[in-house]
C-alpha cells in the first residue's frame, strides 16, 4: 500500500521565495500534499503558496516554528511527513533524495546535510552547541543538528507527540528520536537556502535561536548522563 506524503512548509514572511518553493516541491512525485504554514507573515506569503498551487494554513499571530507545526498537525491524515522551510526556492527539489529511504523503510528520519554555505553568516556557535546537546544525549555527532528539511515517519512524531517551541524543533526532534531507538541518517544534497549575514538582522536571528535551542536542551536536563 502506498504511504501518504505530506509536506508542511512553515514559513514567515517569504513571499519571495516561497513560490519558488512550492513550484519546486510540485516537482516531486512522491509528495501527495503541500501544505505551507503561514506563521504571521507581514506580506503576501499566504497569497503566493496559494498561487503556487500550495494549501495554506494561516496562524493568525506568529506562533514560531514549532507552534506552527504542532497547529497544522492537528487531524493531518498522512504516513511520513516532510519537512521544509520556505526560503529553499528550486533547491526543494532535492527533498526527494529526504524521501526515497524513509519510503523504502531504510530510515526512520531523514536530514539533509548541506553543502558550505557561501556566506559566512556567523561564528558557528548555535550549531556547535545543538551538536554537542545532542551528542551528549545520544552519543550521535550530528553534522547539520538545526537543518529544518527533514522526512521521518507518522511513528516518529507520534512519540514526540509535539514539536519544541521556535528554533528548537530540530534539536528537540532529533535527540528525542535517537534516544527512542528510530534510525536516524543525514543525506548529502546540494540544498541551499537564503542565508543570513554578519548583520545586526543576523544576530539577532541567531540569538533567537540559540536561545530556542538551549531551552530544548534543557528541557531534557534530567536525562542528561551522570545525573
Amino acid at each position: 500500500m502506498r504511504k501518504k506524503t505530506v509536506v508542511l512548509v512553515p514559513a514567515f514572511n517569504e513571499s519571495k521565495r516561497i513560490g519558488k518553493t512550492v513550484a519546486a516541491l510540485k516537482r516531486i512525485p512522491l509528495i501527495d500534499e503541500i501544505i505551507v504554514i503561514d506563521d504571521g507573515s507581514r506580506d503576501d506569503t499566504g497569497l503566493e503558496a496559494q498561487k503556487a498551487g500550495a494549501s495554506v494554513i494561516r496562524t493568525g499571530r506568529n506562533l514560531g516554528k514549532g507552534g506552527a507545526l504542532n497547529l497544522a498537525l492537528r487531524g493531518l491524515d498522512y504516513d511520513v511527513l516532510l519537512l521544509v522551510d520556505g526560503d529553499l526556492a528550486d533547491a526543494a527539489i532535492e527533498a526527494k533524495k529526504l524521501l526515497q529511504p524513509v519510503l523504502r523503510g531504510e530510515a526512520d528520519m531523514t536530514i539533509a546535510d548541506f553543502p558550505e554555505p557561501c556566506l559566512k553568516g556567523g561564528f558557528g556557535l548555535v550549531k556547535k552547541f545543538a551538536r554537542l546537546g545532542i551528542k551528549r544525549y545520544t552519543g550521535r555527532v550530528v553534522s547539520e543538528p538545526l537543518c529544518g528539511q527533514r522526512a521521518l515517519t507518522r511513528e516518529i512524531v507520534e512519540r514526540v507527540r509535539e514539536f519544541d517551541p521556535g528554533f528548537g524543533v530540530e534539536v528537540g526532534l532529533t535527540i528525542d528520536a535517537i534516544r527512542s531507538g528510530f534510525k536516524v541518517v543525514e543525506i548529502p544534497t546540494t540544498m541551499s537556502h537564503a542565508e543570513t549575514g554578519r548583520d545586526i538582522g543576523g544576530f539577532v536571528h541567531r540569538g533567537r535561536q540559540f536561545y530556542h535551542v538551549l531551552r530544548s536542551v534543557l528541557s531534557r536536563l534530567p536525562a542528561w548522563p551522570g545525573r
